[in-house]
């Protein structure tokens, strides 16, 4: 399975903007499985998983609207996935090589030591700060990224910054 990080558009099948239904529908025919912990009639967040791969997506919405794709790196080393943006493995190619390939793709970086790196201009944040034990390094330190989030939300600040 392949999916398709594309900034301010979404993930694979799923589009921002989705409703409820149609994005529940979308993780479902990639073979998700999904659940809601919230009791309303539009859910805030739908959570999803592939057992297989154990790769999860959190969907978040507001006002019935897809607004946040959380995806997570697959739990199985050798799972049939792949998460692609700008056709570089986000999920296999070592962290700190793909921020490298990805700034010199002409995408603004922003690094912190907190282990969450933006991608303003795509309202796009990785990260490699899980509680799951992931391939480290020497020093101990995840080699890949194991989180993604694709938004529709702006979190450079008011003015852009």
């Amino acid at each position: 399975m392949i999916l398709a990080v594309l900034p301010e558009v979404g993930v694979g099948t799923l589009r921002l903007g989705m409703s409820v239904r149609e994005a529940v529908g979308a993780v479902r025919e990639l073979g998700f499985g999904s659940y809601s912990p919230d009791r309303g009639e539009v859910p805030g967040q739908v959570l999803c998983e592939h057992g297989e791969s154990g790769t999860d997506f959190t969907l978040g919405f507001t006002k019935g609207a897809l607004t946040d794709i959380h995806l997570y790196r697959f739990r199985v080393e050798d799972a049939d996935v792949t998460v692609v943006l700008d056709g570089l493995d986000v999920f296999r190619t070592p962290s700190e090589e793909l921020l490298e390939r990805l700034a010199a793709l002409g995408h603004a970086v922003e690094q912190n030591d907190s282990g969450v790196d933006t991608l303003p201009e795509l309202k796009v944040i990785l990260s490699n700060e899980s509680s799951f034990e992931y391939p480290m390094d020497e020093e101990g330190d995840p080699i890949h990224f194991d989180y993604v989030l694709v938004t529709s939300v702006d979190f450079r600040g008011p003015r852009g910054d």
